[in-house]
């Protein structure tokens, strides 16, 4: 296996992590929205939370792109 094909395969498997970032941020709002439905009183408080779940997965998704895009063209 030479190097450029090696590179490119581990850009395709660093890219994995952009739909798992994708799963991560459906689960953040389905729970939330779980939540809030069986406790609609508390639901304003717990959205700081919602936020900070959801911007912790798109960095996650965002690193996962960076690094495919790093080893596609720089690497």
């Amino acid at each position: 296996m030479d190097a450029e094909a090696a590179k490119l395969i581990g850009a395709g498997l660093a890219a994995i992590g952009a739909g798992v970032a994708a799963l991560g941020v459906g689960n953040v709002f389905g729970s939330f929205l779980e939540s809030a439905l069986r406790n609609p009183g508390a639901a304003d408080g717990q959205q700081g939370r919602l936020f900070i779940g959801f911007a912790a997965a798109e960095l996650l998704g965002l690193l996962a792109f960076v690094v495919a895009m790093i080893l596609i063209f720089v690497a």
